[in-house]
């Protein structure tokens, strides 16, 4: 179905999540904003998402139709990018992102913790959880940029050659795929265990401007892992197996 401004609520109630992002990136920042899982958990028909998150469904379908009647989008339509460029794209923008704020983010969570650790001590919770978040991302992206991109981007190339024989080899890359899916789910929910003990990064009384700035790059981090996941769990991965078995 097209998701359009035409589109009434009962119909939009039974689209899944994902497919909306997919169709208009704009989307996925009124999912964010109502705290609903486009990436990890976007196989899901919107109204089963409201309910489950306890959302307002009619107010979350009126912003959404504002946004598909505005004609406001993300230009890139990355579900038509082809895959060695698409993973590209995901390692120049998501991988480097991560690389660059993980260490900024570690240091601004230790200098609030010596600051405020003792009138606020679940802010060692929060420092230890982005540690282990940051560790098993490195991890993460190596093994994307080191062994499962590299399958992914020669897909393409043997696809253009036509030797079938060299594509069916290719199509092991499901196993890889299924590590880093269950990797993002580990990370998704060691993110939303920071945002659950923060009340929702909301500031306590006391908190100084880098407390402040600390709050504002965790949300930030967040939101992009959440983008970052969601073009390689909806939208790489599916086409990378498509491809290989076509």
């Amino acid at each position: 179905m097209e998701v359009n401004g035409n589109i009434n609520q009962d119909e939009l109630k039974n689209l899944i999540v994902k497919d909306i992002v997919a169709s208009n990136f704009k989307s996925a920042e009124v999912f964010e904003k109502y705290g609903i899982d486009f990436c990890c958990k976007g196989n899901r028909p919107l109204g089963q998402a409201c309910q489950e998150n306890g959302v307002n469904m009619e107010s979350l379908a009126g912003e959404l139709k504002n946004i598909f009647e505005s004609g406001s989008s993300d230009t890139n339509r990355y579900d038509m990018w082809q895959l060695s460029y698409l993973a590209d794209y995901i390692v120049n923008n998501h991988h480097s992102y991560v690389k660059t704020m993980s260490p900024v983010i570690s240091a601004r969570l230790e200098k609030v913790l010596r600051a405020h650790g003792r009138n606020h001590p679940f802010l060692q919770d929060v420092a230890d959880l982005f540690t282990a978040v940051s560790r098993d991302l490195e991890l993460h992206l190596a093994k994307e940029e080191q062994v499962l991109f590299p399958m992914i981007k020669k897909i393409d190339e043997v696809k253009a050659s036509g030797n079938a024989e060299a594509l069916e080899k290719l199509s092991t890359v499901s196993g890889p795929i299924r590590v880093m899916i269950s990797e993002h789910d580990r990370a998704g929910d060691i993110l939303d265990r920071i945002r659950k003990i923060t009340d929702n990064y909301r500031l306590p009384e006391d908190a100084c401007t880098t407390f402040a700035v600390a709050y504002k790059e965790l949300d930030e981090f967040e939101r992009d892992l959440h983008k970052h996941v969601f073009l390689e769990n909806n939208i790489l991965f599916p086409k990378s197996l498509a491809s290989a078995r076509a």
